[in-house]
């Protein structure tokens, strides 16, 4: 052995030697990734969420979860780790092995929590690797029968004609809703208080009383009520009109140019989680959301179920990042 090496340096085929080592070796470590990806999954997937069960996102992932588990022959199962603005279960997934096992679901709230909180201890962008995503919803501005508002152009003329003098009510301070009454604010023109409750049900009986005018969040958190005819829809959020209501306008078209806020969910696993593993999610849940009875389970919800590439999903990460970024330091919101 010692021979042949001192032959390898004597005719300067030190390079080329190293060279063809090292290529081995990455071709090696790529058949074994290769390999492990070949027969994903064989053995249980866990996907972490950083909400409590019953929300819209749970119910989301719970949907796909069940139909990958039909699909690829082993359980996707739910683990609910609420609390800390999504860090503890952003920590549990960015801790576990990259090899597709372990799974989260990061949304247009991890975005916002980006410019939100004075330091994240994780970086959405750079510690996972996005799959797909998997459900997009709007949300609802909601008002009672006691202020005769026919449409969101009567709110907006009546702030217009008593500034200060109307309340809007949302959940949460730096929610998704929340910022969506600060962006209307500033695009509408308009003055009114904003007011944040703990739950949706408070927010519900402030309308009721008439203790605030108009509300902002989710259709399925409002069906109930619209339903029954306690709270009237005047408008969605996005971008056009949702197809599960569509007889109720967009913001938009109630004379508010360039208003969207659109909430979003989707699948992200660990950085360095293998190409092949994520294109083998991606086609599958493709596969789940395209099912005409995945998609009228989600319809039935207030949410689009709608795939995307890998790429897409992590543009709408960062370009949300932006956008409620700047919507934050316009509304001079307090960092966290």
């Amino acid at each position: 052995m010692r021979m042949q090496n001192a032959t390898i340096r004597r005719r300067g085929l030190i390079g080329p030697f190293l060279a063809a080592c090292l290529l081995g070796a990455s071709a090696l470590g790529a058949s074994v990734s290769g390999a492990a990806a070949a027969d994903y999954p064989n053995k249980t997937v866990r996907i972490i969420l950083p909400f409590g069960p019953g929300g819209v996102a749970d119910i989301t992932a719970r949907i796909v979860a069940e139909k990958l588990s039909d699909k690829l022959g082993q359980q996707f199962v739910i683990m609910n780790q609420p609390g800390a603005g999504g860090v503890i279960a952003a920590r549990t997934a960015i801790s576990s092995e990259p090899d597709g096992y372990t799974l989260t679901l990061l949304s247009n709230g991890t975005a916002i929590s980006v410019p939100l909180f004075k330091k994240l201890p994780f970086d959405p962008v750079k510690d996972f690797r996005p799959v797909s995503s998997l459900g997009y919803f709007d949300f609802l501005f909601a008002t009672n029968e006691k202020t005769g508002y026919k449409t969101l152009a009567d709110f907006i003329k009546a702030a217009k004609a008593s500034p200060g003098t109307l309340n809007v009510g949302t959940v949460t301070r730096g929610s998704t809703q929340n910022l969506s009454a600060e962006l209307f604010k500033t695009l509408a023109g308009v003055n009114f208080a904003i007011v944040p409750f703990r739950t949706t049900p408070d927010l519900t009986v402030a309308l009721l009383r008439n203790d605030v005018q108009l509300i902002i969040d989710s259709y399925g958190s409002l069906r109930g009520q619209i339903s029954e005819g306690k709270i009237k829809a005047l408008a969605t959020s996005g971008p056009k009109r949702f197809e599960g209501t569509p007889d109720i306008p967009t913001v938009q078209e109630a004379g508010v140019a360039g208003f969207e806020a659109t909430s979003w969910n989707g699948i992200f696993a660990p950085a360095k989680t293998p190409d092949a593993v994520i294109k083998v999610l991606n086609d599958n849940i493709k596969d789940v959301l395209a099912d005409p009875a995945v998609k009228k389970k989600m319809l039935d919800l207030g949410i689009e179920a709608r795939a995307s590439t890998p790429e897409e999903i992590e543009k709408r990460l960062t370009d949300d990042i932006q956008k409620w970024g700047a919507v934050i330091e316009k509304a001079h919101v307090p960092k966290q």
